[in-house]
């Protein structure tokens, strides 16, 4: 007879979520001529804001969106892409987003409703048609109570929207689900002697996978651009920031990352191609990162922050698909939950991405988030003996690196940012619907 023994974990040994209300800010410094706010409409049964417009108050604005990848695109979705066709994405002034139901996989009803959330801003703001842009989170497959969000609509407009930190708050608040915190970024930078501000805010805690996933956010500035410079700078930043992130590798049917640009700075239009353009690139992308690691560090139940680090490379295509491979392993990310250096899932994950590796010059290693010294695992494609006893102290951590050198030469290389996979991720979504 063979007998096995059972490896039992207990809830002392388990490793908790930290407390991320420290995520928050408590103040911040947003752009001219943007008024925010969020309501609680009855979307929600639970009180909670479930309903956020963002107006811009500056005629010409421009807007630029990128959208999900799935067949299965919501109605928001779809709608949104109509409105930055026919407009080409100026005069663009207006996003409406409400929580709690998706508006996905709503036939033609959802379509109308979609439609209608737009003509309602249009309408209370005194907008030409169309001028607004759609989003939508929340459980698939069912219709939304719109009575109650264009009975909403007018009165959140009317007396809700306002330029402080708490009405930014508020906006960050009711687009959030399944989040434990409000994911709300500005900072302020200068092109040319003249200082523009950039804010935004995201929502995103499951269903999060590289092409975006159950992922909402906006972002805006009072800088002048130009749409085809700013669309430019969009998907240039998204592809380096929310499409470099992965809580649970599914991609979902209403990811939306749009931005609005109105110029209220002050300062000469900026346009692709020239230096300004890189500078304000550079700042949007950075900032785009730091929203999208804050949806990672919301990942539901995630106990662990870790970026993914692929270096040499034949190709940042190559990098980042590595990176992307090792972000999505179910197998690294309960691994890393468990606090196990089980390096070899991590290789694994390498070895099947489809990609050139040297097999003999592949490292491996850990680095940990205090500046001290990284722990290699694999050197040369050599395991190295391990002291397990400083890689769970590493690993005990919330924050900490995966460094892969894939040995090829070509010196190409990638970040990706995921979380781990805890007995809370099952929960959260084993009832989500109840």
């Amino acid at each position: 007879m063979i007998s096995f023994s059972l490896r039992r974990f207990t809830t002392t040994s388990l490793a908790r979520a930290a407390d991320k209300s420290r995520f928050v800010p408590l103040s911040g410094t947003y752009p001219k001529g943007f008024k925010v706010g969020g309501l609680h409409c009855g979307v929600k049964k639970n009180g909670n804001l479930d309903l956020a417009i963002l107006t811009s108050d500056i005629p010409g604005s421009v807007a630029a969106g990128v959208f999900t990848t799935n067949k299965f695109k919501a109605a928001p979705v779809l709608v949104s892409q109509s409105v930055l066709k026919q407009t080409d994405g100026v005069n663009v002034n207006a996003i409406v987003v409400n929580s709690g139901c998706a508006n996905a996989v709503t036939g033609e009803g959802g379509m109308t409703d979609a439609n209608l959330m737009v003509d309602t801003v249009d309408r209370a703001l005194g907008n030409s048609r169309p001028s607004t842009l759609v989003m939508s989170t929340g459980v698939i497959g069912q219709r939304l109570p719109i009575q109650k969000i264009t009975d909403g609509i007018p009165k959140l407009i009317a007396s809700g929207l306002g330029d402080s930190h708490e009405h930014w708050l508020n906006c960050a608040k009711a687009i959030c689900t399944t989040d434990t915190f409000p994911k709300l970024v500005s900072k302020q930078f200068a092109v040319n002697g003249i200082t523009y501000t950039l804010a935004g805010l995201a929502k995103g805690a499951g269903m999060i996978c590289p092409n975006m996933a159950t992922l909402l956010g906006f972002f805006v500035t009072d800088a002048p651009v130009s749409q085809p410079a700013l669309h430019s700078i969009l998907k240039h930043a998204t592809d380096r920031s929310f499409n470099c992130i992965s809580v649970d590798g599914d991609m979902s049917t209403n990811d939306t990352i749009s931005a609005i640009a109105n110029g209220a700075a002050g300062g000469a239009t900026i346009t692709e191609g020239t230096p300004e353009f890189k500078v304000l690139q550079d700042e949007i992308t950075g900032f785009a990162q730091q929203l999208a690691q804050l949806v990672v560090r919301d990942g539901e139940g995630a106990t662990k922050f870790v970026t993914i680090r692929v270096e040499d490379a034949l190709s940042y295509t190559d990098a980042k698909q590595v990176a992307s491979s090792i972000s999505n392993s179910a197998l690294v990310k309960t691994a890393l939950y468990g606090k196990d250096a089980n390096w070899g899932r991590i290789l694994c994950a390498t070895g099947y991405a489809g990609v050139e590796v040297v097999p003999a010059k592949t490292n491996v290693s850990f680095v940990p988030s205090d500046g001290s010294a990284e722990l290699k695992l694999l050197v040369n494609g050599e395991p190295e003996n391990v002291d397990e006893a400083r890689a769970l102290e590493i690993l005990e951590a919330e924050d900490l690196e995966i460094v892969v050198q894939l040995g090829t030469g070509g010196g190409a290389a990638a970040k990706f940012w995921t979380c781990d996979f805890s007995h809370e991720y099952v929960t959260i979504n084993g009832d989500y619907r109840s």
